[in-house]
């Protein structure tokens, strides 16, 4: 049998797609100082602090190049709710547990979050 060389450790390849182990449940660096932060800013923008976004946004419409000064309270207010859930240590152990899980489903099936959330999109 012939041996395969790699530059990835072991960890990180094989499995079903050659993704690496869907199994894993381990984070490397830059999916805990990345990745799961950029979820946690995405649920927070999108799922927790929807009112204050937004206001901060529709403050922004009716301001234009002036909004940086007018619309300061709104902002301090949608930055005071996402920091938050940025710390909140069940908010951050709920969106590590979903990136894990479609790190999982992507090594299993090759097929990442965004492929069908498009595959999604285009059946309808």
């Amino acid at each position: 049998m012939k041996e395969e060389y790699s530059v990835l450790s072991p960890k990180f390849g094989g499995g079903p797609q050659g993704l690496g182990d869907p199994n894993d449940r381990s984070l490397r660096k830059v999916e805990k100082d990345v990745m799961v932060p950029k979820l946690i800013r995405e649920r927070t923008k999108s799922e927790k602090c929807v009112d204050e976004v937004k206001e901060f946004h529709d403050c922004c419409l009716k301001s234009g190049i002036l909004h940086v000064v007018k619309c300061r309270r709104e902002n301090d207010k949608m930055q005071e709710c996402m920091k938050k859930w940025f710390y909140n240590e069940d908010f951050i152990k709920e969106c590590t547990e979903q990136y894990l899980d479609e790190r999982s489903e992507f090594r299993r099936t090759g097929i990442s979050k965004k492929q069908k959330n498009l595959r999604i999109q285009s059946s309808m």
